[in-house]
């Protein structure tokens, strides 16, 4: 249907939302775009008025669906929607009453620096792609980078002599993150001698991108998972490893060692400060956790129970 394409292209040139944010949409789209048809709703999503259609629909999902994806959904029509009313192609926003469902919040699991250190240390930097994959890490741990931002970096974006990386966050909204002197160093040698031969691999040999893959081709998020997931092989932990973990000990690991939350805010790229208010949560449980197991009295009152 053109109008999604349409759509999307709006999400992805105007918004500078990323392509998994955006392949997203399309499916949530789509996938009300099939109900709508195959129940003879109205022959196509212009045609839908009703807020009835938007509740069957909701109905109609499998009901072992996470809240959280349902919930997704929900915001990704009502935004969809809302797109259309500006558009002036729908006067009414089928999404507009519909409420999403309440998620409980689940607070990020807290990689401990000794896990951290063992990612870092499996790593052999002396290998072209082993340098390159040391960068993702740093890059992800010492700046809280989302993947999209992360494979993002181009170049021209790296700014060694002022240890500086320019950001390009989301909604067009670019940040500066900081490097530190190992990461520029490291960065200084894969761009000049991993980065080249990484490349010569490829077919576009004049790719401003960063991070090049093992074919010479640019890095997708895609390939950014299989590389932590060897990176987590490697060093024999056990647990599941995504960028966003990364971002959440980034934040945290600042928060516990006195960075106040709106330095947090800005170094993260979020927009609102209550987004950032969730790491307070984590770091505050850490703080109980090392109080538990420091102080003396709690300790005497293991002893008697």
């Amino acid at each position: 249907m053109y109008i999604i394409k349409r759509y999307l292209n709006h999400l992805e040139t105007e918004k500078n939302y990323s392509t998994y944010t955006i392949l997203s949409y399309e499916n949530d789209i789509l996938g009300f775009y099939h109900f709508v048809v195959n129940e003879g709703y109205a022959k196509d999503l212009l045609g839908v008025k009703r807020e009835r259609i938007a509740r069957n629909y909701i109905l109609s999902l499998d009901s072992d669906l996470e809240r959280s994806t349902v919930a997704r959904k929900i915001s990704a029509l009502r935004t969809f929607y809302e797109y259309l009313i500006k558009e002036g192609l729908v006067e009414t926003n089928p999404f507009a009453m519909i409420n999403n469902p309440k998620v409980s919040k689940k607070l990020p699991r807290i990689i401990s620096d000794n896990e951290i250190d063992n990612l870092f240390n499996s790593i052999d930097t002396d290998s072209h792609l082993g340098l390159r994959n040391y960068i993702i890490l740093d890059l992800l741990f010492s700046c809280g980078l989302r993947a999209s931002e992360l494979i993002d970096i181009k170049i021209s974006d790296i700014h060694l002599e002022r240890k500086e990386v320019l950001i390009h966050g989301k909604g067009q909204v670019d940040r500066y993150a900081f490097l530190h002197d190992t990461l520029v160093d490291n960065l200084r040698r894969y761009i000049m001698y991993s980065r080249p031969i990484l490349l010569a691999k490829g077919k576009d040999l004049n790719s401003n991108q960063l991070l090049i893959n093992y074919k010479g081709g640019n890095l997708t998020v895609r390939g950014l998972r299989v590389i932590l997931n060897k990176i987590i092989d490697d060093s024999g932990e056990t647990f599941k490893i995504h960028p966003h973990m990364l971002r959440h000990a980034f934040a945290t690991t600042l928060l516990n060692h006195g960075a106040d939350l709106r330095t947090v805010q800005e170094l993260l790229g979020h927009k609102h400060l209550k987004t950032t208010q969730i790491y307070t949560q984590v770091s505050a449980e850490k703080l109980r956790e090392n109080y538990d197991m420091t102080n003396p009295r709690m300790k005497k009152n293991e002893k008697t129970k």
